[in-house]
């Protein structure tokens, strides 16, 4: 799959494509079958299937500290569409210029990107203050060069499948209820850093990855399975903290994963950590040991789960 960046500034591209927009936050069932379209048509139409999405998020830019806790950083968000048969990711940075974009330009934008069939949600909405919608793109998607199709929401159990449904699942710590919408377990990923080592004094070393968003969806303690062909990791179990490090007076969110008899060097490694199972929230103890003492139950819990 071939990535594109565009900015306003740069908003060409050259040879004709079959296209779906949107965020992608998560890549649910409801992003899943626009994608199951645009191959459809690019199929039909011999062309290229693309999906054109944007960095940051716009509501992360809009919003900023009031934006959703994203699902998918930048790096996750790749490697399932990279899953997923696509030809193109094309990513437009998301900036003042983008934000100020008029409905009329962008759907002229969608021409200069070579789009010759669009997919979209029904609830799709674009240009400044979202004064474009799905109708206004089918109505005028022909005059600029290109068709439009216009796609039902995606329903389970009664309720529309969407990032939201999502984040709540995944905060309330219904793992099981994530992966039906995600269609996948609910996975993290990113290059192991070295950390303050606070861990490994405790006889728990963990590999430690930045979250590269404002804030994750979830937090607390869980079993997980790791995965990484670069490390020869497939489905590692272990125990996982993700959050603030309350006991350390922590800010910035972090992952933190402690693979059951591992010895092997994962600095630098790309690795996916899978939630499992939600064991607890964070919490902050008296003293540490009885941090210590409640690692141990915990790494028990889900040895117990996973082993």
């Amino acid at each position: 799959m071939r990535l594109v960046r565009l900015s306003s500034a740069r908003c060409t591209w050259p040879g004709a494509r079959a296209l779906t927009i949107g965020g992608f936050d998560g890549l649910h069932l409801g992003h899943q079958q626009l994608i199951r379209c645009a191959r459809a048509a690019a199929q039909r139409l011999g062309v290229p299937a693309a999906v054109l999405s944007f960095e940051p998020l716009p509501r992360e830019f809009l919003q900023c500290e009031r934006a959703p806790a994203r699902l998918t950083n930048f790096r996750e968000r790749w490697r399932v569409l990279q899953s997923l048969a696509l030809d193109e990711f094309l990513v437009m940075q998301f900036n003042a210029g983008t934000a100020q974009m008029s409905a009329e330009a962008f759907m002229q934008l969608l021409a200069q990107v070579g789009a010759r069939h669009v997919t979209v949600g029904h609830d799709f909405r674009f240009g400044h203050r979202g004064a474009g919608d799905a109708a206004l793109l089918a109505a005028s998607g022909a005059q600029l060069g290109y068709a439009v199709e216009v796609v039902a929401p995606v329903v389970l159990d009664g309720l529309r499948v969407g990032s939201r449904m999502v984040r709540e699942a995944l905060a309330s710590g219904d793992l099981a209820g994530a992966r039906r919408m995600l269609c996948r377990a609910y996975t993290m990923r990113g290059r192991v850093r070295r950390g303050a080592q606070l861990g490994r004094t405790l006889g728990f070393p963990t590999a430690n990855l930045a979250m590269h968003r404002r804030a994750a969806p979830f937090s607390g303690i869980f079993a997980v399975r790791v995965h990484s062909p670069a490390a020869a990791l497939n489905g590692w179990p272990g125990v996982a903290s993700l959050g603030t490090r309350p006991q350390v007076n922590g800010v910035e969110p972090l992952l933190e994963v402690h693979l059951f008899q591992f010895s092997g060097d994962l600095y630098g490694r790309e690795i996916e950590v899978e939630f499992v199972a939600r064991l607890r929230d964070e919490q902050r103890f008296e003293s540490i040991e009885a941090l210590t003492a409640q690692m141990h139950r915990d790494a028990e819990a889900a040895r117990a789960l996973l082993c």
